[in-house]
């Protein structure tokens, strides 16, 4: 325990009966006495179903330890109450998030968030079912009250930096007081002086009065500086109750990577965005409610034609390059009556908004009631600045509806690159258009045939399943010196392949014949280029039992199978800086990669390293040069080692978290702690 820091515990509970369960923290000093405990508020209920209970707050003076305290109020003897999933550690935030943990949880207070018009704000603890795995959730959600009937609402006190012609997403869990409430959140964007300068708001068309996450996304103005984010009702009555949980406000991403539409015109989350009718008697809106039809989020776009004739949706225009191919994609459904075809195109226009013509597009019939993937190529013409998704529509019959979801328009760029690093010695390979949820497999196939899986974040990359549509792998186990290619894979289920792929021949170099890699799997940013003094010697040690035999002339020997090359590798390093980047490699002691040029009479090697020898190599005490032994054995590949890596954090989670960087100093002992999040004590 770090006096100061905050802590976070949390628990799933259930009891039928069972009434005021909270969770707490007791704090501990070194001899094992209680310092304090800091306890949860009690929930406002009792159910048989699990649900969330938590609390958060700084450890003490005098706390050298903690434990979860779990309490509840049982109404009589012999009532079973249940407990599970108990976390105490670290808060744990939305990665990427511009707002502290407290805003995001109101776990510790409601000191993240001020009324600003008729509403008083407290915090309460409703009975929430949460997924199992759903850590962000917590179980204190913020609550605002109204004061009198009319609008009502609350803003976050932290105002966290932000970039101009960014585009930002932010979203809430909201629970609304009754099924009609006009609840809603807004983004909201500030000058350097603290005055608003942008603003959009989200309405949630809810199904009902539990939990649902609204979203809101707006390009950040040219004189933003700053954001926060706004919540409250419109027409409310005296005394009802919004409430907010796991709030949220990041760069937005993209729903495909690349795509030059903004998230807004492609996911429907706050409205139609850009979206308009060009020709025909179609009429759009946003779908509802809340969850009822969405590829993506939580809403789409629904194409409603009362006649069965043809109509044109276009989207906004957004910035596109000349003479590149172009990829528009729709995944839409037909939700109500029929539609003959769907036509998928993209429009250009000139710098001057001139108009360009549009692609000749790719048609489709829909058939079922599923939702499908609609794409169509193009390339843009050479005076072509900007692009709109255009879709040409025909309805089979009066009354049809058209559902249009995750809406992207992209540059086509090539399916598997490869980059050769031969300065850091490794190759990048980047995989695009990959299918969601499938499993991946990636080997490294050198020119005898021979191939091996190329290591990932989760260890080796077999039959992993895939998350993100581009996935970028750096490969510093790649060899030295020969040309090798990438097979991937991609299987719909364990066994079953869907597709296969390969990359171009990559090959690295090492450009002086005298130096030699030594790499560890697990953490590739402690690879080190060592000067090889001398290759080693080897040995290949045996198990063995000699018998006399009496009688006989020789011994019997019984044998085992002959072990790994053993021998003592000699280098030097030439500076205080490899000499300590040698240390940092050899520290954690795990298995190491060696690597030296092909004609050394030396193959890649997996080793492990023995008792290490550093000597001077002169007498003067400034000499930076050291002469290194190290003893190898030869070791197998390591299988289930993954890449270590940020995890997703970026500089603004820390940015979220550090006021300053001697904070940071205080929490991190190196600026690879700090990349991994690995803090003191």
């Amino acid at each position: 325990m770090a006096v100061g820091t905050v802590y976070y515990a949390f628990a799933d509970t259930a009891g039928a009966t069972s009434t005021g369960e909270r969770i707490g923290i007791r704090w501990l000093n070194g001899t094992g006495g209680e310092v304090s405990i800091t306890w949860a508020m009690s929930t406002a209920g009792a159910s048989a179903s699990w649900h969330r209970v938590s609390v958060a707050g700084p450890a003490p003076a005098g706390a050298v330890q903690a434990q979860v305290v779990l309490s509840s109020t049982e109404p009589a003897a012999a009532v079973s109450h249940y407990w599970e999933n108990v976390y105490l550690g670290l808060p744990i935030r939305t990665l990427g998030n511009l707002l502290p943990f407290n805003t995001e949880s109101s776990e510790v207070d409601a000191s993240g968030w001020t009324p600003v018009v008729n509403a008083t704000i407290s915090r309460q603890v409703p009975v929430i079912s949460w997924g199992v795995s759903v850590y962000t959730a917590g179980g204190h959600t913020l609550a605002m009250s109204t004061v009198a009937a009319g609008n009502a609402s609350v803003l976050s006190v932290e105002r966290p930096a932000v970039t101009p012609g960014q585009e930002y997403l932010a979203y809430a869990y909201l629970q609304p007081p009754v099924l009609t409430a006009a609840a809603w959140i807004e983004l909201r964007f500030y000058d350097a002086n603290g005055n608003q300068v942008g603003a959009q708001r989200s309405t949630l068309a809810a199904p009902g009065t539990g939990m649902y996450r609204q979203r809101a996304s707006m390009v950040a103005p040219a004189a933003a500086a700053t954001c926060g984010m706004a919540a409250g009702l419109d027409g409310a009555s005296a005394g009802q109750v919004l409430r907010l949980e796991t709030v949220v406000i990041g760069v937005a991403g993209k729903i495909q990577s690349g795509s030059v539409l903004p998230y807004a015109d492609s996911s429907f989350e706050q409205g139609i965005a850009g979206w308009t009718v060009a020709t025909g008697v179609a009429t759009l809106a946003r779908t509802t409610p809340w969850g009822e039809s969405a590829y993506e989020g939580s809403y789409s776009l629904a194409a409603s034609s009362s006649t069965a004739t043809v109509s044109t949706i276009r989207s906004a225009r957004f910035p596109v390059t000349g003479d590149v191919n172009w990829r528009a994609r729709i995944i839409a459904k037909a939700a109500a009556g029929t539609w003959t075809t769907v036509l998928v195109r993209v429009r250009w226009y000139d710098a001057t908004d001139a108009d360009l013509g549009a692609s000749t597009g790719t048609a489709y019939g829909l058939a079922g009631a599923g939702w499908w993937g609609l794409s169509s190529d193009a390339e843009a013409p050479a005076t072509a600045t900007q692009g709109a998704v255009e879709l040409v529509a025909t309805a089979g019959s009066a009354s049809s509806v058209l559902h249009v979801d995750a809406v992207t328009l992209r540059q086509v760029l090539p399916q598997t690159a490869v980059e050769a690093h031969s300065d850091d010695g490794y190759v990048q390979l980047t995989l695009r258009e990959l299918p969601l949820d499938y499993l991946l497999t990636v080997y490294r196939v050198t020119e005898g045939g021979a191939r091996a899986l190329v290591r990932g974040v989760h260890g080796l990359v077999s039959q992993q399943v895939i998350t993100s549509d581009v996935m970028v792998i750096e490969d510093h186990e790649a060899p030295i010196g020969q040309s090798f290619y990438y097979r991937i894979e991609v299987h719909e289920a364990p066994g079953d392949t869907a597709f296969t792929r390969s990359s171009e021949q990559v090959a690295l170099t090492l450009d002086d014949i005298n130096f030699a890699w030594l790499k560890d799997p697990g953490n590739p940013q402690r690879a080190c280029k060592v000067l090889v003094a001398k290759a080693p010697d080897w040995q290949r040690p045996i198990e063995q039992a000699a018998f006399v035999v009496r009688g006989r002339r020789n011994k019997v020997i019984l044998s085992g199978r002959r072990q790994g090359l053993e021998g003592d590798l000699a280098i030097w390093t030439r500076s205080d800086a490899e000499r300590e980047s040698l240390h940092l490699l050899l520290d954690s002691g795990n298995v190491l990669l060696w690597q030296a040029t092909p004609g050394m009479g030396v193959t890649d090697m997996y080793v492990s390293i023995a008792q290490v020898t550093e000597g001077r190599v002169g007498k003067l005490a400034q000499e930076q040069w050291r002469a290194w032994s190290l003893p190898l054995t030869e070791q197998d590949m390591p299988v289930t080692t993954g890449i270590n890596g940020a995890a997703g954090r970026t500089w603004q989670d820390v940015v979220a978290e550090f006021a300053t960087c001697a904070d940071l100093l205080e929490v991190y002992a190196t600026s690879e702690d700090l990349l991994l999040d690995r803090r003191m004590g």
